[in-house]
């Protein structure tokens, strides 16, 4: 995570959001009554989606049971029916 200033940011915001959006890197970004901190829209969206999915009960077990399972044991994608 990279840490400015709200001086050097303000100074660099332009460059400072187009590294935050090619490159994903949060900007904690302080200042007197405390700190802020910049992600992209793809890491924010993947933080809400995350949230989503460990909201639903026992979501999280069960991917973490699928994890374990083997490829063998698996269905084949072409015998899914959608």
């Amino acid at each position: 995570m990279t840490n400015i200033n709200i001086t050097n940011f303000r100074k660099n915001i332009f460059g400072i959001l187009e590294q935050t959006i090619k490159y994903n890197e949060p900007v904690n970004i302080s200042t007197k009554d405390g700190n802020a901190v910049i992600i992209s829209e793809d890491d924010y969206k993947g933080l809400m989606e995350t949230l989503y999915l460990c909201s639903i009960p026992h979501l999280r077990e069960e991917l973490m049971s699928g994890l374990k399972t083997p490829l063998s044991d698996c269905v084949d994608e072409s015998e899914v029916k959608w």
